[in-house]
């Protein structure tokens, strides 16, 4: 009788953690989603609805249907446009805020290479034996760093002025910040789509899917 031998498992190719944790992918997607929403209800309020000028538009079409509206009820009209679309910002951004508190726990969750921290780690021993592309790589990280430092910003100041009564003080100043790092935000999300899609179609084919599927696996889990 031939000696029975012992087999190690085999292991599923792709099986095991991924180098984008699933918690990850969840929150980038989720919260890729939420912003673009919240960017929306600014373009409506001050670019295509424009609320400031409805009144008089509002005031030329039923005219041409021959209704006439005294200028308060034309007023509060636009008003109740203008609180809809408000309410709709609230919640998108409440919902964003606590998508953010899910993002940092998310963090403390991560494992060996899934971890920011170690992607860094990685990218810069690239960068030092001179591999191309390494360089501008870790900067693209550091801009993500940033980008969640500017999210924070936004999401605090963004509930201060939910909640001013409490906070009559720094009302303005949250208000003033709070719009500074919404167009930071937006810029950044340009920069970053117009990037995705460069790396996407050169250099770095399949970093898209890998915000998916979560990518190859993850080292030193």
């Amino acid at each position: 009788m031939a000696p029975q031998t012992s087999s190690a498992p085999v292991t599923a190719v792709g099986a095991g953690p991924k180098h984008n944790s699933l918690g990850l992918r969840i929150w980038h997607w989720s919260n890729s989603g939420l912003v673009l929403a919240q960017l929306i209800t600014i373009l409506f309020l001050f670019v295509i609805v424009k609320v400031k000028t409805l009144a008089p538009e509002f005031s030329k079409v039923l005219a041409e249907k021959g209704v006439n509206l005294p200028a308060a009820e034309l007023r509060g009209l636009t008003r109740i446009i203008a609180h809809r679309i408000w309410d709709w910002h609230i919640w998108i951004g409440i919902t964003i805020s606590c998508l953010l508190a899910y993002r940092v726990v998310v963090s403390f969750l991560q494992r060996g290479g899934q971890r920011t921290a170690a992607k860094i780690e990685t990218i810069k021993a690239r960068a030092a034996a001179g591999e191309a592309g390494a360089t501008k790589a870790l900067w693209v990280r550091y801009s993500y760093r940033a980008f969640y430092v500017v999210l924070g910003v936004m999401v605090v100041t963004g509930l201060i002025l939910v909640f001013e009564d409490y906070f009559r003080s720094l009302e303005h100043y949250a208000k003033e910040v709070h719009e500074i790092s919404m167009y930071i935000v937006l810029a950044f999300v340009v920069a970053h789509i117009v990037g995705i899609f460069r790396a996407e179609v050169t250099e770095e084919p399949g970093v898209v899917s890998a915000m998916i599927n979560g990518g190859e696996p993850a080292e030193g889990v």
